[in-house]
C-alpha cells in the first residue's frame, strides 16, 4: 500500500511560509525543509493557490497565506491537495458466492462513511494556526532544554 504525504507536506508548506514570513522563500527552501523535490513543492503550492489558501507569484520568492492561519482548516488543506478524498477504501474484489464476500463491501462502505465523516469533522476543527502554535511550542521547549 502506498501512502500519500500530500496533506502532511501541504500543511508543512503553509506552516513554513507563515513562520518564516519575514524572509524570501523559494520552493527550494521549502523542499529542503520537507526533504522533497522542489517540483513536488511547486505542485502542492499550485494546488494550495488554486484552492485560495496561498498567494504566490511566478518568479517572486515571497509566498504568503491567502488568509490568516486560524481561518485555514486541515480539511481545507486536505480538499486542496488530495484528489481522492476518501480516507479508506473497500477492496472491490470479493467472492460473491461467499456469505462474507457478498456482503462485506456494503457493510464496510457504511462503516467507512462514518469514519470519513468523523475524520472530516475533526479536520474542520483543527487549523493551520493550531499546527503552527504546536511547532513553535515544541521549538521553544527544545531550545530551553538544550540551553538549560
Amino acid at each position: 500500500m502506498k501512502y500519500s504525504y500530500k496533506l502532511s507536506d501541504a500543511i508543512h508548506i503553509l506552516a513554513y511560509i507563515d513562520i518564516i514570513s519575514d524572509e524570501r522563500i523559494s520552493s527550494n527552501d521549502i523542499a529542503q525543509s520537507i526533504e522533497a523535490n522542489a517540483s513536488v513543492v511547486r505542485k502542492l503550492m499550485a494546488n494550495l493557490k488554486n484552492a485560495g489558501l496561498l498567494e504566490s507569484h511566478v518568479g517572486a520568492a515571497k509566498p504568503k497565506l491567502a488568509r490568516s492561519a486560524d481561518m485555514i482548516t486541515l480539511l481545507d488543506v486536505f480538499r486542496a491537495v488530495e484528489t481522492n478524498h476518501d480516507l479508506l477504501h473497500v477492496d472491490p474484489k470479493t467472492n460473491m458466492d461467499c456469505p462474507v464476500g457478498a456482503n462485506i463491501q456494503e457493510t464496510l462502505d457504511a462503516a467507512y462513511r462514518r469514519v470519513q465523516q468523523a475524520a472530516e469533522d475533526e479536520m474542520s476543527k483543527l487549523t493551520v494556526q493550531d499546527i503552527i502554535d504546536n511547532i513553535e511550542d515544541l521549538h521553544r521547549n527544545k531550545k530551553v532544554n538544550v540551553e538549560g
